[in-house]
């Protein structure tokens, strides 16, 4: 956002909206960017034969429940 912000000219000082700044550029948000990256690796690897690594670990079930209390190791 601080490039955004210093290619419009535009700095904190003067309160504008980030969403405003992106529409003005016509710039997407960055979790809509890494969605877009996630399902673009997802549709690689599902083209992938079924005993590839990827396609193990996608059909892998969840660990039950909620996990160690506690900082993680």
């Amino acid at each position: 956002m601080d490039m955004l912000r210093w290619m419009c000219g535009v700095t904190r000082k003067d309160r504008v909206r980030n969403s405003r700044i992106r529409g003005s550029l016509h710039v997407r948000d960055i979790a809509d960017k890494l969605q877009e990256c996630r399902l673009r690796w997802y549709g690689h690897v599902l083209q992938r034969p079924a005993d590839y690594v990827g396609n193990k670990c996608l059909a892998m079930p969840p660990p039950p429940g909620p996990g160690r209390r506690g900082r993680p190791k």
